[in-house]
C-alpha cells in the first residue's frame, strides 16, 4: 500500500522514464508518420498514419519492394511552412515530435517503393515493363490504370545508394524526376529512416504492409 503523497513524489520520475522509452522506441525501434499525397495509392491512402520499423536499417539492409520513408535527399519537397513557436498548438507539436508521435516538420520526409539497390542497372520501358539488370519485372502494387512509367530511363544504381518509385506512378514525383539532382535521382541510404511495415490509423484501413519482390 502506499503512503500518502508517495504517488505525487514518483510521479516526475515515472514521467521522466516513459519519456526515456519513448525517446528510445523513436530512435531505435519504431517511428509514426502521416501520408500527405496520393503518390502511393493504393499501397497507402491519404491521410494514412503509418509505421516505420528502424531496426532492420541499423545494418543498411533494404530490400527491392520495401517501401520506405527517407529524408529528403536534394530538395525533392518545397520549403515547409513552420508554425510560430508561440502558438500552443505549436508546442503540442513540438511535445508530439520529442516522443515520435509527429515526425519533425523541419526535417522533411517522403515514401516510396524501392525498385533498385547498388549495382542494379533500370531501364523504362521493354514491352511495358521496366527491366532490372535485363529481367522484365511484375509490378501488381502499381496504381490501376497506371502503366510502369510514361518516362523513360535507363540508370544504374550507384553503390550506397536506392532508386525508388511511387505506387501510383502517374502522381509521384520519384528518382524519375530527380535524374539532374546531385544524387542523379538515387536516396542514399543514410537518408532512409525505415521500412514502412504497417498502416496503423485510421482503424478500418489498419493493415500490415508487406515487401514484394520486385525481382526474384
Amino acid at each position: 500500500m502506499f503512503r500518502k503523497g508517495s504517488l505525487l513524489r514518483e510521479l516526475p520520475i515515472l514521467i521522466v522514464v516513459a519519456l526515456v522509452v519513448s525517446l528510445f522506441i523513436k530512435s531505435f525501434l519504431v517511428q509514426f508518420f502521416y501520408i500527405p499525397s496520393g503518390s502511393m495509392e493504393n499501397t497507402l491512402q491519404i491521410n494514412d498514419r503509418v509505421a516505420v520499423n528502424k531496426l532492420p536499417f541499423v545494418s543498411d539492409e533494404i530490400n527491392r519492394g520495401d517501401v520506405v520513408v527517407f529524408r529528403d535527399p536534394a530538395s525533392w519537397l518545397p520549403e515547409p511552412n513552420v508554425e510560430s513557436k508561440s502558438s500552443i498548438t505549436s508546442k503540442v507539436k513540438d511535445g508530439l515530435v520529442l516522443v515520435g508521435v509527429l515526425p519533425n516538420p523541419a526535417k522533411q520526409y517522403l515514401v516510396k517503393r524501392v525498385i533498385g539497390v547498388a549495382g542494379d542497372r533500370i531501364v523504362c520501358c521493354t514491352d511495358k515493363k521496366i527491366t532490372i539488370n535485363g529481367t522484365p519485372v511484375d509490378e501488381p502494387y502499381i496504381f490501376k490504370g497506371n502503366v510502369p512509367s510514361e518516362m523513360t530511363f535507363d540508370i544504374t544504381v550507384d553503390p550506397g545508394k536506392i532508386w525508388v518509385m511511387g505506387d501510383h506512378r502517374g502522381a509521384s514525383a520519384d528518382s524519375r524526376f530527380h535524374q539532374d539532382d546531385i544524387n542523379k535521382g538515387q536516396v542514399p541510404l543514410s537518408r532512409v529512416t525505415g521500412r514502412v511495415f504497417g498502416v496503423i490509423w485510421p482503424f478500418s484501413s489498419a493493415k500490415f504492409v508487406p515487401s514484394v519482390p520486385v525481382l526474384k
